[in-house]
């Protein structure tokens, strides 16, 4: 009985958490959601509003998806809404309207081998293969701060890498290194 209890409460903690940026980004209802970005590898800059009125604007998501390409290969991924929804709610959690500063988003399993041959702190199975996981910095915010938000909103993954200087989020299980 006690080891049912268990599970019920784990997979009813874990349906919950799958619906954590969407539904954080909800908890005020305003009618926009917007992001600004900065990627540090191309130097291109982008403003978004990427969700209005209740629905997500495709032009603007096609925006995004091109700004997050892999950088490297020049390949497009869809990018999880739900990890735009977490940033958007990031930044509400900060009270901050400053950009992202992007290190790594959509990785192609080409350049996400090439990496891992480089490095051991790069998955195998990484979600940026798969538009789950961005590799950040916030201007103006202190990266112990930004990753304490994140951590905080418990709604998928937070890596923290000091020496490279970005924290990593992405939108699989709750988990912290």
């Amino acid at each position: 009985m006690n080891s049912r209890r268990h599970f019920l409460k784990f997979t009813a903690g874990a349906s919950l958490t799958l619906l954590a940026p969407s539904t954080l980004a909800k908890i005020n209802p305003i009618p926009e959601r917007r992001l600004q970005f900065y990627h540090l590898h191309t130097g291109e800059k982008l403003t978004a509003t990427y969700w209005q009125d209740g629905h997500y604007i495709a032009e603007q998501l096609d925006s995004i998806n091109h700004l997050l390409r892999d950088h490297r290969s020049g390949e497009l991924a869809t990018m999880d809404k739900n990890l735009l929804d977490l940033l958007f709610a990031l930044q509400k959690s900060l009270d901050h309207k400053g950009a992202y500063q992007i290190i790594s988003a959509y990785r192609s399993p080409k350049t996400n081998a090439m990496l891992r041959n480089k490095s051991n702190g790069v998955a195998k199975r990484s979600l940026h293969m798969q538009g789950k996981a961005i590799d950040i910095r916030l201007a103006g915010t202190n990266l112990k701060d930004l990753r304490r938000a994140a951590i905080d909103l418990q709604a998928g993954g937070v890596g923290y890498y000091t020496k490279s200087d970005f924290i990593h989020v992405d939108t699989g299980r709750p988990r912290y290194w």
